[in-house]
């Protein structure tokens, strides 16, 4: 391990030498974020999974950048160009930036017009007239006319010499430093219509004439920008202000003011305007992106995250219908573990005749299915559908729920639906789907990319690999945090418990098929390919509900095993009664059972989970209803106030579900009476919320609501 990682990162997140050390020891032998942050506490201090992952990432970004630092060394070398005060600025490098400045004179190039005026032999004349000596540089550049080379004129010599001068001042490392802080601090970014553009470009008429200081762009707007750009509608330029610039450069390189001086100030110029801005722009645009990409990242990664700990309804007996008018509703019902019993397909719409005749199918399949709960989709149809279910007469206790169906047909059509569903179309597929996600969102979101569960922002214009890598860490998070039944869990969702991944998942998955159900953690380790290894990142995460010992049903990892039956023994009672009876859980001091290797918390959390083993930590199930009859944008009115659900989360504001089949959007500044710099601060994914509408825009689809003067849920 290098010592100069660790000294690195413990000074840029402000935490211990050691606890940076222990945890990447602890990387390195295998053990995933999740297992680190909850069973590895004593070794790393308590660090969270926040601070887990940012050392892993850290660690990866200075490794390739020492990795670029060996090859550029081996470049300049092979070259035999090699100094060491050379070397040295490269060692000392920190930043792939200054790296990359450096290698810059070395780095081999395509023919360039500096290389056609070497290749005329001028370098030497450049050399003289960057010295800025006191001579005429015409008189010195008649040497170096020569039809040979196809030099016929002094200034066509001085040309020559100004183009070898020009590259050697955009490869100076130095003017590159100062050039690029001017550029990030006083750079402006533009955003222009291409000239024609203007009729067919509307959805980017917000940009058409946009002038706006670098650092000050949010991400949600340039990354709009981008998108324009790409279609074809927008222009955009970043510049620094450029007298500033050259009043800078010429700082640096015009030495003297004689006619030397004069030819450099000229190569200054020529270099700025056509080597330097451009090569600068392309970096701030390239870091503007990179900071647009974060910031979105982090707003898909909290609306994830959302979404997948959203409340349970739990094991019920679910009846889920994928909504729809001509084609009829696709009805399936499921059993309380999420098993197809039966489908079909049945028309709730006018005319009369098919809708007495859905009535009376839905009365009998929820009698004969002993139907506990309805999920509806909230897709085409949903409404309607909603308002027809709840026309007829259940007997008590059955609730109907609409649920947001996003990803349900990327599912249906997907490889893991055609596997678990090979004898039923899509249609069947997207309804089980409905109902499942009512049961589990977290076992159920699991089988579909992310990125096409909806609550993204600009998604497809992100770096995709930066994006899948965090939204595959807070699908990982999520899914260990909640644990996971192995008896029932699907082979995704077992994919994703720590230290297993997808072949062991198979392997698990296939035990259980021919074996039947685990009784005991320890069986683990007679699915093949099960070592020591994976039993230790995942036992902890993986439940048994029927267990014969209670500690199997728990979080408790069985390594702590000993520590619970020795608290057991000391109290003079078995485990049932110990996690049973809090009065015995008083009598136990901590204190007795810490060792060089089990501290404080470690023993803090057994107690805990001692208190409520296998405790799911998402939020009770809260029912919600949309406002009735209010069902389509034609049937809203200004003003009106009515409840809906937050659908997605932007860096402008969020959008809400008012059950009218296109959301509105509460923008930041009508979030709160307030300033807002961020939603996240005022309301979250699956929020229950009451908006008062401000416009309705029917030809465009755009509902504008606020939140200012509606109460609202936190």
């Amino acid at each position: 391990m290098d010592t100069k990682y660790v000294i690195r990162i413990s000074e840029e997140l402000q935490i211990s030498t050691s606890q940076v050390r222990n945890t990447i020891a602890l990387l390195e032998g295998g053990a995933s974020v999740p297992f680190i942050s909850r069973y590895r506490k004593e070794v790393t201090g308590s660090l969270d999974e926040t601070f887990v992952t940012s050392i892993r990432d850290r660690l990866e970004q200075l490794r390739s950048l020492d990795k670029r630092r060996e090859s550029v060394l081996d470049s300049i070398e092979e070259q035999g160009m090699l100094t060491d005060d050379l070397k040295k600025k490269i060692m000392e490098a920190e930043t792939m930036a200054v790296l990359e400045d450096l290698y810059l004179p070395y780095k081999p190039k395509r023919k360039t017009r500096a290389s056609i005026a070497r290749s005329k032999g001028l370098e030497p004349l450049a050399k003289i007239i960057m010295s800025q000596p006191p001579l005429v540089p015409d008189e010195k550049a008649k040497e170096y006319i020569s039809e040979e080379h196809g030099i016929l004129t002094t200034e066509e010599a001085l040309a020559g010499a100004r183009d070898i001068m020009a590259e050697w001042i955009n490869e100076h490392s130095y003017a590159r430093s100062v050039i690029r802080k001017l550029s990030f601090r006083e750079g402006m970014m533009s955003s222009r219509v291409i000239r024609g553009k203007e009729a067919v470009g509307q959805n980017y008429r917000s940009y058409f004439d946009v002038q706006e200081a670098v650092m000050r762009v949010p991400s949600h707007r340039y990354l709009a920008m981008i998108r324009g750009e790409h279609e074809g509608f927008l222009r955009i330029g970043i510049e620094p202000p450029e007298d500033k610039a050259l009043e800078i450069l010429e700082r640096i390189f015009v030495k003297q003011d004689n006619a030397c001086g004069e030819q450099v100030r000229m190569a200054v110029d020529d270099s700025y305007k056509r080597l330097l801005q451009p090569s600068m722009e392309t970096e701030v645009r390239a870091a503007a992106k990179e900071k647009a990409d974060e910031y979105a990242i982090r707003v898909f990664v909290e609306n994830l995250r959302q979404l997948l700990l959203a409340p349970p309804l739990g094991q019920k007996n679910v009846l889920a219908i994928d909504p729809g008018f001509r084609s009829g509703c696709k009805l399936v019902c499921l059993d309380r573990q999420g098993k197809l019993l039966h489908n079909e397909t049945i028309y709730p719409h006018p005319p009369e005749s098919k809708v007495k005749e859905a009535a009376k199918k839905m009365l009998s399949l929820v009698g004969a299915y002993k139907i506990e709960a309805i999920a509806i989709g909230n897709g085409t149809a949903g409404r309607e559908t909603e308002r027809f279910i709840r026309s007829l007469r259940f007997s008590s206790g059955i609730i109907a729920i609409m649920v947001n169906e996003s990803g349900a047909s990327v599912y249906s059509a997907s490889k893991v639906a055609r596997e678990e569903f090979p004898d039923y179309d899509v249609t069947v597929r997207g309804a089980v789907s409905i109902g499942r996600r009512l049961m589990d969102p977290l076992a159920e979101l699991v089988k579909i990319d992310p990125k096409s569960i909806g609550v993204g922002q600009y998604q497809h214009d992100l770096n995709q690999t930066a994006l899948q890598e965090s939204l595959e860490d807070t699908v990982i998070s999520c899914v260990n945090q909640v644990g996971v039944e192995v008896n029932t869990a699907s082979r995704q969702l077992l994919s994703y418990v720590s230290g297993v991944g997808p072949t062991l998942a198979k392997n698990i998955w296939d035990f259980i098929q021919e074996n039947g159900a685990f009784r005991s953690r320890e069986e683990f380790k007679k699915v093949p390919r099960y070592g020591e290894k994976a039993f230790e990142q995942s036992a902890g995460f993986l439940r048994i509900h029927d267990a014969k010992s209670p500690l199997d049903r728990s979080a408790v990892h069985p390594e702590s095993y000993h520590i619970v039956y020795q608290m057991a023994a000391n109290t003079g009672c078995d485990i049932d009664s110990l996690i049973k009876d809090k009065e015995v859980r008083k009598r136990i001091s901590l204190d007795e059972y810490v060792t060089e290797t089990v501290g404080m918390p470690t023993l803090t959390d057994i107690m805990k989970e001692l208190a409520r083993p296998g405790r799911d930590p998402r939020e009770k199930y809260d029912f919600f209803e949309f406002a009735k009859g209010v069902e389509k944008v034609e049937d809203l009115e200004i003003g009106m106030t009515l409840p809906g659900i937050v659908t997605n989360i932007t860096a402008f504001g969020a959008f809400v579900d008012i059950g009218v089949h296109q959301d509105g959007l509460v923008h930041i500044s009508e979030m709160a009476d307030r300033f807002v710099r961020d939603p996240n601060e005022v309301v979250k994914l699956n929020q229950k919320v009451d908006v008062r509408v401000l416009t309705v825009d029917i030809p465009r689809k755009r509902i504008s609501l606020s939140m200012k003067a509606a109460k609202h849920e936190m």
